[in-house]
C-alpha cells in the first residue's frame, strides 16, 4: 500500500494520499459510462433524496407509460407525476423534467440527446446544464465526467463527508463550494480518469465504511492520516495499521454499488 501522508500533512498531500491508497484498496475503476447521457441526467435528477431502487422504478415507469422522450414531454402533467410517484418530490420533478426535455429539444433542433456537449468546452457545458431547473453542480458534474470525460469532480454527501473527516476539506466548506475547492486541489495532478476514480472511491468509502453515524474506522485504510481518527482514537498505532485490510473484500463485505 502507498505510504500515507501524516496527520499534519497539507490538504493537497492528504487528498493525493487518499487517492493513491483508495485506488489500491478498491482497485482502479474503468471509465466506461454506466448509462447514456440522457439517462444519467434524468436518473440523477430523480434520485434526489430517493433510494436507487425507487429512482430506477420511477424512470422505468415513466418511459413505459409514455414510450420515449417526446411522449414524456407531451404527457399530461398529472400523469407524469403519477408515473414517477416513487421519487421524493414527484410534483416538483415532473415539470422540471418536461422543461429540461424542451430545452434539449430546442438546443438540438428536435432530438433528445446530449452528444453536443462532447464538443463544447467544459465551462460552457457546465453553465448550460446548471441553468436548467433542478440541475445542480453534482448532477452536471456526473454527466460531464461519466459520459464525456470532462475534467470535473462530482461531490455528493459521501465524498464531502470523507474529505472533511480526513482533513483535506475545511469544516465550513459546503458541498456546493467543495466542487471547486477539491477540483482546484486535484486537477493539477489528476486527469479525468483520476478524477473519476477519486469520486467513485470516496463515494464507496463514505457509503460502505465512513458512515454518517458510527463510521467503521478499524476497516478504513486512511486511518494513518485521518483527522477524525486522530481526534477520536489518537494516532494510529503500528498494530492498528497492520490490522487494516489492504483491499475491499467483496466476498466477506458485499459487492460495491453502481
Amino acid at each position: 500500500m502507498p505510504t500515507p501522508a501524516t496527520y499534519a500533512a497539507s490538504p493537497t498531500d492528504k487528498a493525493l494520499a487518499d487517492h493513491a491508497i483508495l485506488n489500491e484498496f478498491f482497485g482502479p475503476v474503468p471509465t466506461a459510462a454506466r448509462r447514456t447521457p440522457m439517462r444519467e441526467l434524468i436518473s440523477t435528477l430523480l434520485s434526489h433524496r430517493t433510494t436507487h431502487a425507487d429512482e430506477e422504478l420511477a424512470y422505468d415507469r415513466m418511459l413505459e407509460a409514455f414510450g420515449d422522450w417526446e411522449g414524456v414531454l407531451a404527457a399530461p402533467l398529472d400523469d407524469l407525476i403519477h408515473a414517477i410517484r416513487t421519487t421524493r418530490w414527484p410534483a416538483t420533478q415532473a415539470p422540471r423534467i418536461q422543461e429540461i426535455l424542451g430545452r434539449i429539444k430546442a438546443e438540438t433542433g428536435g432530438s433528445f440527446n446530449l452528444d453536443f456537449l462532447a464538443d463544447w468546452p467544459t465551462e460552457r457545458s457546465m453553465t448550460w446544464l446548471t441553468d436548467m431547473p433542478g440541475i445542480g453542480l453534482k448532477t452536471a458534474s456526473l454527466v460531464l465526467l461519466f459520459n464525456f470525460r470532462k475534467p470535473v469532480l462530482p461531490v455528493d454527501a459521501h465524498v464531502h463527508r470523507v474529505a472533511q473527516r480526513v482533513g483535506f476539506l475545511g469544516p465550513k466548506v459546503s458541498v456546493e463550494k467543495a466542487h471547486a475547492v477539491l477540483l482546484d486541489m486535484l486537477k493539477p495532478q489528476l486527469d479525468p480518469e483520476g478524477l473519476f476514480n477519486f469520486h467513485k472511491h470516496n463515494y464507496w468509502l463514505g457509503q460502505q465504511i465512513c458512515f454518517f453515524q458510527k463510521p467503521n474506522c478499524p476497516r478504513c485504510p486512511l486511518k494513518g492520516f485521518c483527522s477524525y481518527y486522530q481526534e477520536h482514537y489518537g494516532e494510529a498505532t503500528p498494530e492498528a495499521l497492520a490490522a487494516t485490510p489492504k483491499h475491499w473484500d467483496a466476498a466477506a463485505w458485499g459487492q460495491l454499488p453502481h
